[in-house]
């Protein structure tokens, strides 16, 4: 039986034991909207499935239900999904100016 989008986001979501609200706070949307997609009711529109896909660290066509299977790497850590919210929410400039000011304490560090 092939698994439906929704089948693979629970499992992924389940994977990582959090709620479906902490995926949808993640990737910002509401519980109800994410708790669609599990259930099969919607489909994400692609800037989300982006987003599913960094939170799960699988593949865009792993979610959709190609045959990929998930991959093996690291997960990204809550963390990184929250900087990158934050710097998706600035104005380029201040992105910028937040990158140089991360880099810099980097380049400090090692």
């Amino acid at each position: 039986m092939t698994m439906t989008m929704g089948d693979r986001l629970r499992e992924l979501r389940l994977r990582k034991s959090i709620s479906q609200e902490e995926v949808a706070r993640q990737i910002g949307i509401t519980r109800s909207a994410y708790s669609h997609y599990e259930i099969n009711n919607r489909q994400p529109v692609y800037e989300t499935l982006k987003k599913l896909a960094v939170l799960f660290n699988v593949s865009l066509d792993y979610i959709i239900g190609g045959e990929q299977s998930a991959k093996a790497d690291p997960p990204v850590m809550p963390e990184a999904i929250e900087m990158i919210r934050i710097l998706n929410s600035m104005d380029l400039d201040e992105r910028k100016k937040s990158i140089a000011k991360m880099m810099a304490v980097l380049r400090q560090a090692e």
